[in-house]
């Protein structure tokens, strides 16, 4: 019988139907295939990208030639600039501004390869290493105040190259989204004491219905109100509220149980599109004690409709219990 369930760190309601689904994987998902033709992600199409603004690179190597492992590069068809200034106005009830941002591509392995899952682990963790970087610089910046980071893999996802990306954009407002959380957790630690992202891993881990994977540094959970199927969340069992300044012995771990994760999707659901998206505390808001960094991991699997527009609500087909025990039983456990 289906059931609403409510999020706690959003407040969202969901209803989960595992009648609309006879098997944890049993709907048509978009694979990934691979298309081929040029890629001016590859190494050795150096020029065919804007001028890098920053890369790992081997020692000796040259900027903008051949020889990094990460590279970072201003996105070509950039959805801000950083030259449209900070400019607001307004009239009435309308608010705006200039489209004022900074839009990078973190170009995540010179292989041409369509997911981080397909690299391995000490690659990933080198693109992780350039995700923390950039967000530092951008934070030195103050007409900036959230670098969001993110991932489309697959048409379905957003993707327009197959080559794996990142994608980081610098706004000058905190998303709504983030917003919602950080109030969300203020609130519950005003009631409690406690940080709301802690006490969610400790219940979770006390439960283990919805452990995808556990390391020393970090826990995978399908939440209790997951939106979509296999929709899995990555947090630091650590306290902290930031991405960027994570405590870097725990780099190698994040990269494992991020590549354990996706690997296990890809056997679960047949290489599906997937979107990952990192949720941080924006730059310089005193949130530390209430808030807690988390990485969101979504397959496409389904789409929302006129039901989920309408209403906010979204039916998941597949209850987070199942997903979390069908990604266990895959192979590329942590």
């Amino acid at each position: 019988m289906s059931e609403f369930r409510q999020d706690v760190v959003t407040g969202r309601w969901v209803i989960i139907a595992p009648e609309r689904a006879a098997r944890p994987n049993d709907f048509p998902v978009e694979r990934r295939r691979m298309a081929g033709g040029f890629c001016p992600f590859c190494e050795g199409h150096e020029d065919k990208t804007p001028v890098e603004v920053m890369a790992l690179r081997q020692p000796g190597s040259a900027p903008n030639r051949p020889g990094w492992q990460v590279r970072v590069v201003p996105n070509r068809f950039p959805a801000l600039q950083p030259e449209a200034g900070l400019l607001t106005s307004g009239a009435g009830l309308c608010r705006q501004m200039n489209g004022f941002g900074v839009h990078e591509v973190i170009i995540d392995t010179p292989k041409h390869v369509l997911s981080v899952c397909e690299i391995p682990p000490e690659e990933v963790q080198a693109a992780l290493a350039a995700y923390r970087d950039r967000l530092l610089v951008l934070g030195q910046d103050r007409r900036i105040a959230y670098g969001m980071l993110f991932k489309n893999v697959g048409v379905s996802a957003g993707a327009t190259i197959e080559h794996s990306h990142t994608q980081l954009i610098g706004l000058p407002v905190t998303p709504v989204a983030v917003q919602v959380e950080l109030d969300n957790a203020r609130r519950f630690k005003r009631q409690r004491g406690l940080c709301l992202f802690c006490a969610m891993i400790e219940e979770e881990l006390a439960a283990g219905a919805r452990i995808a994977a556990a390391t020393e540094h970090f826990v995978a959970i399908t939440p209790y109100a997951a939106r979509f199927p296999f929709e899995t969340w990555i947090l630091p069992r650590r306290h902290e509220a930031r991405f960027e300044r994570r405590s870097p012995e725990s780099d190698a771990d994040l990269a494992r149980i991020l590549c354990s994760i996706l690997g296990r999707m890809d056997t679960a659901l047949g290489r599906p599109a997937y979107n990952y998206l990192v949720h941080t505390a924006p730059f310089r808001k005193k949130v530390d004690a209430h808030y807690h960094w988390h990485l969101e991991i979504i397959p496409s699997v389904t789409r929302a409709a006129g039901f989920e527009w309408g209403t906010g609500i979204y039916i998941n087909p597949v209850s987070p219990e199942s997903a979390a025990a069908f990604l266990i039983q895959q192979r590329g456990a942590v």
